[in-house]
């Protein structure tokens, strides 16, 4: 708090007189941290927020009131809001030990009130959050979430901030198909594997990524590609014939990183998954 300064003004007849100014220091005893659980997020993650607020003073402070932003930012001239609050998630300790639910309004912003600190004590809040449509992704996005502190007394706001980042990853899914879904003996069929990237970094030889199957029915005279390349036995991958167990060399599968694009009018972020496919063709 910065030093304040003050002074008197005395008027009698056609006569004004100031004081002498005096200076002094306001001493806040109320303090606050936001801290996140964890200081990553990727996309629809559930994100653990803590604000400790810590009373130094001789009296409590009652009804306070914590008014979480949300991690609220502008989109042109339409504000945002890249988190939202998981319903009943609050937890509320006044000197470690868990109180009645206090007021909570989702908002956004997120609202939470009545709140206690008492003399030399602490109150704790622990809440939950989702990262939503509006949450940057990119590499090196990040989202800065900002809970003020407010009412009870207080001669001016708390604020607490904390920001959680992009958790710079691969994150990979599989689906498989086939084609002929009904085949003759003695015909070929062939099997699809697309891998996606959802993530902001690419999955690189160094992840060692490796798929793994066991046809059945077994199949013979196989041929692999990927991503429309040839593919050779022993270098690229390994297939017992006799058991139909089929793996890929770590390191042979690479997937690229997914884009990311927010959409002009509403400002959601889109997800377009890196792809890369695999397809085995045999005989039965």
């Amino acid at each position: 708090m910065p030093p304040f300064t003050n002074k008197a003004t005395l008027s009698y007849n056609d006569t004004v007189i100031d004081s002498n100014t005096i200076n002094g220091e306001l001493l806040e005893v109320l303090s606050a941290t936001k801290t996140a659980v964890m200081d990553t997020y990727v996309a629809k993650d559930d994100v653990t927020y803590v604000i400790s607020i810590i009373n130094t003073g001789p009296l409590p402070f009652t009804g306070l009131t914590i008014t979480d932003n949300l991690g609220r930012y502008m989109f042109g001239l339409i504000p945002l809001f890249p988190l939202t609050y998981t319903p009943l998630s609050v937890r509320y300790y006044v000197n470690g030990t868990l109180q009645s639910a206090p007021g909570v309004v989702a908002g956004p912003p997120l609202v939470i009130s009545n709140i206690t600190v008492p003399a030399g004590g602490n109150a704790t809040i622990i809440y939950e959050v989702k990262a939503n449509q509006y949450a940057p992704l990119g590499v090196g996005d990040s989202i800065e979430n900002t809970a003020t502190i407010s009412g009870g007394g207080l001669s001016s706001d708390v604020i607490a901030t904390e920001t959680i980042y992009t958790e710079d990853s691969a994150s990979l899914a599989i689906s498989k198909s086939i084609c002929p879904l009904t085949v003759t003996e003695n015909g070929q069929i062939t099997y699809t594997f697309i891998i996606e990237n959802f993530g902001n970094t690419a999955a690189l030889a160094g992840d060692n990524v490796v798929l793994t199957d066991t046809f059945n029915p077994i199949l013979s005279a196989l041929t692999v590609d990927f991503n429309g390349a040839p593919w050779s036995e022993l270098t690229n991958y390994t297939y017992d014939p006799l058991s139909g167990d089929f793996a890929t060399i770590a390191g042979q599968i690479t997937v690229p990183a997914a884009t990311y694009t927010q959409d002009p009018i509403v400002g959601n972020w889109i997800v377009t998954p890196g792809v890369s496919v695999l397809t085995v063709t045999g005989t039965v």
